[in-house]
């Protein structure tokens, strides 16, 4: 069972997509415009944005520094 607190996430998400995004940029003539709009929104937020608690680097920053130091040795080489 849920509790009243199940829904902060998301809803601290949306709050911020409507305010950096919806009401800041509007108004909106089309669907599509804000459809695109919040592809590139998205794309920013999961991708570019800096982060403060990871640096502030951005994410795809992050995962390249972790990847390069944690490469797989192929199967069957000595460490």
């Amino acid at each position: 069972m849920g509790d009243a607190y199940d829904n902060a996430l998301a809803e601290s998400t949306i709050g911020l997509y409507k305010t950096e995004l919806i009401n800041r940029q509007g108004p909106w003539r089309t669907r599509d415009q804000v459809e695109y709009a919040t592809l590139e929104y998205i794309d920013w937020y999961n991708n570019r944005r800096l982060h403060s608690s990871i640096g502030p680097l951005a994410p795809t920053d992050v995962e390249t520094v972790y990847y390069r130091q944690h490469q797989p040795t192929p199967a069957g080489s000595a460490n």
